[in-house]
């Protein structure tokens, strides 16, 4: 794989990701961004500058639910008789802020499934994404931050290398990714993080028997579990577009010190989120992966080598937003 244009992109000494990034993050630091309003569509989740009580929780979220069908009785253009589809998603959060002390937790939820005559049900989404960081306020817009991830999907996913055959490729815990990690993270507004982590330790898990037979995702062959120590990078950024309109990127880079520290490991998600009415919503998110562990399926079902893994969902359908709420800790009781 060192011929493939991705990997030389990425292929270089983890100092030069870093100090990209770092320069990345001072670049945004320069631009005031508008507060994102309450959207009732947006899937961007942000925190009011202006809330200064003490001891606060801010919790809220959204759910999208998307549905499409279409049949067909001798239609002189083609197609397949019947297709539906149908995507769910749900993003939740709960920040704490007290002081220096701050603790940002959030979970997207997403699953979608599509059934036509010809090739009847396929997965067109399937993420578990959960993030927990919690960072103390070391001056000039900088927390000194300590973080935790884990990662999977719901369930089974498959290749199809024709419409007669498919090959298992994934499953609930096959694969997850624990992630926990300790560095520096700049926060120059709430639309822009970037967390830089000399020292992380994630731990791969593939708890499907014939796909670790395989050595699928990157352990031993056998093994369930592989244990991986290197350099972590998360750049998040949310742009208000118009009063409409959010655009929401996160970009997580990894390096295993252990294995290969050359070969990258990107997971880069985009979300736009459009308001169309009050209750309806149209959103478009865009994921590419490359791991150089994760092998492709060739068209006759064997294993290939690395690849740029892309999806793009895009939907339109009811929103529905759960109001933010602040939980404040009751009032000190006056002395008797």
């Amino acid at each position: 794989m060192k011929n493939f244009s991705f990997v030389k992109l990425f292929a270089k000494p983890l100092l030069v990701i870093l100090l990209t990034a770092a320069g990345i993050s001072f670049s945004y630091a320069q631009n005031k961004i508008q507060q994102l309003r309450d959207d009732a569509s947006s899937v961007a989740i942000v925190k009011d500058p202006n809330d200064t009580a003490k001891m606060t929780w801010k919790t809220g979220g959204i759910y999208n639910l998307n549905f499409n069908q279409a049949a067909l009785s001798n239609w002189a253009a083609g197609g397949d008789n019947s297709a539906l589809s149908l995507s769910t998603m749900l993003s939740v959060y709960a920040f704490y802020k007290d002081g220096k002390k701050s603790w940002d937790n959030s979970l997207d939820l997403a699953y979608g499934i599509v059934n036509t005559t010809s090739l009847g049900t396929r997965k067109s989404d399937d993420r578990i994404d959960l993030v927990s960081k919690y960072g103390y306020d070391v001056g000039k817009k900088w927390y000194l931050s300590g973080l935790v991830q884990f990662r999977s999907q719901f369930a089974q996913g498959y290749n199809y290398p024709d419409n007669n055959t498919k090959v298992l490729t994934s499953n609930f815990l096959a694969p997850a990714y624990v992630l926990q990690s300790i560095g520096m993270d700049y926060k120059p507004n709430d639309n822009f993080s970037l967390f830089l982590s000399p020292i992380t330790a994630r731990e791969l898990i593939v708890r499907n028997d014939s796909l670790a037979a395989v050595g699928a995702f990157g352990v031993d062959s056998g093994k369930k579990f592989r244990f991986e120590l290197g350099a972590f990078v998360s750049i998040n950024y949310t742009a208000n577009i118009s009063k409409t309109a959010i655009y929401k990127t996160k970009l997580d880079l990894f390096s295993n010190y252990l294995h290969n520290p050359q070969n990258i490991a990107v997971n880069w998600t985009n979300i736009l989120a459009v308001k169309v009415t009050r209750l309806i919503s149209m959103n478009l998110t865009v994921n590419m992966i490359y791991d150089n562990d994760v092998k492709s399926t060739k068209s006759d079902g064997t294993a290939g080598g690395p690849k740029v893994q892309i999806q793009e969902v895009m939907g339109i359908g009811l929103a529905y937003k759960f109001d933010n709420k602040k939980r404040m800790p009751p009032a000190p009781k006056p002395a008797s």
